[in-house]
């Protein structure tokens, strides 16, 4: 309902209390005969009054012979001792009352009319910011109309995802061109389902798809269908397909879907009601529509794994198309977008910031391109270099540096010596990634010092060797602190952590153990906000091969312990020199220090 509507209700209802009151006072009026005062004492001295009610300007009371049909009578009182004199000439009188009908009405409407202004800007106010809104509109969907010029996004503008925008181009074909399709039977699926992980983009490609169409889109997120009234979002929903339905040809594109069409009947106590009949009605209405009038549903969500399974059957939301984080070629895409909207230096090699940037989504670059431009401004340059993105880099991964954190000589030389130990070990290993970086300097995540390693191409696929090496760099930096002070520390309480989840998952995820053979004993669900811990779950194997599980972590970190220690023995000359040279500069780059470059093996010799 619209909101002029909603005046015109509340004026009709302020005029009926208007018309009620009116009808009263007159009711009354009619019913009781006014009579002058100097009548009211002749018929007072010949006792024909009887029943008299006096108030303070008013006698009423009843007649002993009716006048005019009434045995009621009502008189304005006069001043005694005027009327007194008034009698004794014989000249008839009256009183006259002060007209107080307009008073009284506004003594009935006045606070009436404040309660309603009160409730009007306050209470609607306050239930518009809660998601209330108002009593007449619950019903009704809240999805936001863009037409083509208010998206400002087309295919130009999404980059990196060149097989999932392939997908898409169809259904920008279909909102063209329908009778092409149609020529065969053919039609467009009726629900597509972006996945992927958050930051890749599934709701800038929505917005892409309308802006090349040009037509309405009807964007809305999930938990906007579900209030605190039942059956409220039912409404939303039908109400929002038949929006879709009188705007044709348009797209309906439901965010964050998961909170809406989340799987049934889970947990112990079963799921909440109102949601499911939401869910309910969405199921009718994807049933119910048929896709040739032009109406494209589009969802996104980052937890496929939650969603109902009705939801995902053919007819419904039967096509999914996955959004991942980019490979170093889109990246370098995504970065050609972004770079146009800062002021870079001529040269600057995308490919290069692609490289470091391994595993970052769209919104991480895009997030890196706005930090790079930053610290160009604080040290006061015309333009963003490749320094400029290489600190947003550390800033993103690191967290902040915290300089002003000054830790004690000896507490710096055993955060140089851990640190050096990881990096060594690191460029010993052919299979690591390359040493980016090693510095001492505090970070705002809670570490005194950081080795960066960044990655130059994409790995799918991580060997045995691969996981173990990686347990030995981690164990690198105790085993240089064992190496150099004979002691340990607390410092390396995360390496240890991570070091022990790399291992678990070896023997449990990935039957890489001799011991325990090929089976996967803990499984877990790949999601797309992290992987659920496999400790959550109930256990399905013995204690006899739990003990067993637990001996092969063991085992696992303390081969790879030796290891450390033995690789840093052999470079106990390397080693001293990098905590020297970090003492000193507090931050060290494979340029400046060349034992940090990566291992490269000797060519084999050929046959004799």
């Amino acid at each position: 309902m619209k909101k002029n509507d909603q005046w015109n209700l509340s004026y009709l209802a302020i005029a009926f209390i208007v018309m009620g009151l009116m009808q009263v006072f007159f009711v009354e009026r009619q019913a009781v005969q006014p009579l002058p005062y100097s009548q009211f004492l002749q018929l007072l001295n010949e006792q024909k009054v009887s029943d008299l009610q006096i108030d303070k300007d008013r006698i009423s009371g009843k007649l002993q012979e009716p006048i005019d049909g009434r045995d009621r009578f009502s008189t304005v009182r006069v001043d005694p001792t005027l009327a007194t004199e008034l009698s004794q000439s014989g000249v008839g009188f009256t009183g006259v009352n002060e007209n107080t009908f307009m008073s009284s009405l506004l003594g009935w409407l006045l606070p009436f009319m404040l309660i309603m202004v009160f409730w009007h800007f306050l209470f609607r106010g306050i239930a518009d910011k809660q998601g209330l809104g108002g009593l007449m509109n619950v019903g009704k969907s809240r999805a936001r109309i863009f037409v083509e010029r208010d998206t400002g996004v087309t295919f130009a503008d999404v980059a990196g995802i060149d097989e999932a925008k392939a997908e898409l181009v169809e259904i920008v074909s279909f909102l063209k061109d329908k009778a092409r399709y149609a020529r065969l039977g053919a039609h467009i699926p009726k629900g597509t389902l972006l996945v992927g992980p958050p930051g890749t983009g599934k709701t800038l490609v929505a917005k892409a798809i309308a802006g090349e169409a040009g037509v309405p889109f009807f964007s809305i997120s999930g938990s906007e269908f579900v209030e605190m009234f039942v059956g409220v979002g039912a409404a939303r929903v039908r109400d929002l397909f038949e929006q879709a339905r009188q705007a044709s040809p348009c797209i309906i594109f439901i965010d964050e879907l998961d909170a809406l069409g989340k799987m049934r009947g889970v947990g112990v106590l079963g799921g909440n009601d109102e949601k499911e009949q939401t869910l309910n009605q969405l199921l009718a209405e994807l049933d119910g529509f048929d896709p040739r009038e032009g109406v494209v549903l589009l969802a996104a969500t980052n937890r496929p794994e939650v969603l109902d399974p009705a939801l995902l059957r053919a007819g419904r939301f039967d096509r999914q198309i996955l959004i991942d984080r980019p490979d170093r070629r889109g990246r370098e895409a995504i970065l050609k977008v972004h770079l146009k909207k800062i002021t870079v230096e001529p040269g600057l090699d995308g490919a290069r910031i692609a490289e470091i940037t391994t595993g970052f989504t769209g919104a991480d670059l895009a997030n890196l391109v706005n930090e790079a431009a930053i610290v160009a401004t604080r040290r006061g340059a015309d333009a963003v270099n490749l320094n400029d993105f290489t600190a947003a880099v550390e800033r993103l991964i690191a967290g902040l540096e915290r300089k002003s954190n000054l830790l004690d000589p000896d507490e710096r030389r055993v955060v140089a010596y851990h640190e050096m130990g990881h990096a060594l070990a690191a460029s010993s290993l052919p299979a690591m990634d390359p040493v980016h970086k090693v510095s001492i300097v505090p970070r705002a995540i809670g570490s005194l010092g950081y080795t960066l390693q960044r990655p130059t191409e994409d790995h799918f696929l991580i060997s045995c060797q691969t996981l173990k090496d990686r347990i030995v760099v981690l164990m690198a930096g105790r085993a240089a602190e064992d190496l150099v002070y004979g002691q340990i520390s607390t410092g390396a309480a995360d390496d240890l952590g991570r070091a022990t989840d790399i291992a678990r998952q070896l023997i449990t995820r990935f039957g890489m153990s001799p011991e325990l053979g090929q089976s996967v004993l803990e499984k877990q669900t790949p999601t797309y906000l992290g992987d659920r811990m496999a400790t959550m779950g109930e256990k399905d194997y013995s204690e006899q091969t739990a003990r067993e599980i637990d001996l092969g972590i063991r085992a696992l970190l303390d081969e790879a312990y030796q290891r450390a220690k033995a690789l840093l023995q052999s470079r106990r000359a390397d080693l001293d020199e990098g905590a020297r040279l970090l003492l000193e500069k507090e931050t060290l780059t494979p340029e400046e220090f060349a034992p940090l470059m990566p291992f490269k093996p000797a060519p084999a010799l050929p046959p004799p």
